[in-house]
């Protein structure tokens, strides 16, 4: 399934509509697993060890994170899109948001169950927005940029960023545990099995021609003789 940008002269009505519910989904599954205290993506590793050292809110600095990544795009001569800008925005307001409603000093169970429901609503919600093609994320498009400017592989690449920004992380008080694993074993195939339903397919997108079933002559006219 083509997920390139599109442009957003395209259906704006069906798109963003889409884009910015999955991206407010995707605020709200970072504050389930905030809460639920048992270990966090690479990234929110990160925005926590940062909140360890200063008095900014989680999704403050969720914010601040992505826009100081939009810098380096800059060298690597990648261009935002809206759906870059959306995702600054609307993902540290609603995780903010998902932190408030939320209580804290919870039971082990529903922590636990806190951590499924939101590795689960991120595998979705990255679906929703994704699908929406209005443009990559920061963390994204530093990955293809990377990519293109090394020629190294898309899974070198993100593997090496992942690693080098959940150590910085850890290193400054981001909780990691269980939930880092769970994440980075389950998500990507959460997104995978959702991706179909949202995944918007564009006029221009290249079609794929039906196969052509051609039956035999004899099938065409009848059985052919007794042998």
């Amino acid at each position: 399934m083509p997920l390139s940008y599109v442009p957003l002269r395209e259906r704006p009505a069906r798109r963003l509509p889409q884009l910015l519910v999955g991206l407010f989904l995707y605020g709200a599954s970072l504050a389930l697993m905030v809460r639920a205290g048992l270990g966090l993506s690479p990234w929110n590793v990160l925005n926590e060890g940062l909140a360890c050292h200063t008095s900014l809110s989680f999704g403050t600095l969720t914010t601040l994170v992505g826009a100081a990544v939009l810098l380096l795009w800059i060298p690597l001569r990648q261009r935002p899109r809206l759906g870059t800008l959306a995702n600054i925005l609307v993902v540290g307001w609603s995780s903010d948001l998902g932190l408030w409603l939320l209580p804290t000093g919870l039971a082990w169970p529903v922590r636990a169950a806190l951590l499924g429901a939101g590795v689960l609503l991120n595998g979705l919600s990255i679906a929703v927005y994704v699908g929406a093609r209005c443009g990559p994320g920061p963390r994204d498009g530093l990955m293809t940029g990377l990519t293109a400017v090394t020629g190294r592989s898309l899974r070198v690449v993100r593997t090496a960023i992942e690693l080098t920004v959940l150590a910085v992380g850890w290193l400054l008080g981001g909780g990691v545990g269980v939930g880092t694993v769970l994440y980075a074993l389950t998500v990507g195939s959460v997104t995978q099995l959702c991706l179909p339903w949202f995944g918007y397919r564009s006029a221009s997108d290249p079609q794929t021609a039906p196969t052509r079933r051609t039956r035999p002559p004899s099938a065409a006219w009848g059985p052919g003789p007794v042998r």
